[in-house]
């Protein structure tokens, strides 16, 4: 009887591990909204982060992401602080948002299921906190 109560024991133990990795597994996935902005974070029109196009004029412009941008920001509004960015031409932080590797990504964007990406920056180039002073 023994020997029968710490096997029944070493599964349950098992079956909740297993419990607590699934809903772990289940934060990994989370909705980001993407904003096309300047440098300080200051959402700009959409076409400034299309890669088809060319502008001149030196103005480096980035895609914001973070999963607390909604959809609804205009164009002028300052991004909310947490956000990280990379370069609008930046194709494989583009592809690994799911986003397409090239052309325009209209404002407000907000991808679902996003695997583990959202704020940290860690796929990012060029890291960095909006909306600070």
């Amino acid at each position: 009887m023994t020997s029968r109560s710490v096997t029944l024991t070493s599964s349950f133990l098992m079956l909740a591990a297993g419990g607590v990795a699934a809903c772990d597994s289940g934060n990994r996935y989370r909705d980001e909204g993407f904003y096309c902005a300047d440098e300080n974070g200051r959402i700009v029109d959409e076409d400034f982060c299309d890669d088809n196009r060319y502008y001149s004029g030196g103005h480096p412009y980035y895609i914001y992401h973070s999963p607390s941008y909604g959809r609804g920001l205009a164009v002028g509004s300052l991004l909310p602080a947490g956000g990280a960015r990379f370069a609008y031409n930046d194709r494989a932080a583009r592809s690994s948002f799911g986003l397409p590797t090239t052309g325009r990504i209209g404002n407000g964007t907000v991808k679902t299921s996003v695997v583990g990406k959202g704020g940290s920056g860690s796929h990012s180039s060029g890291s960095h906190r909006s909306g600070g002073s």
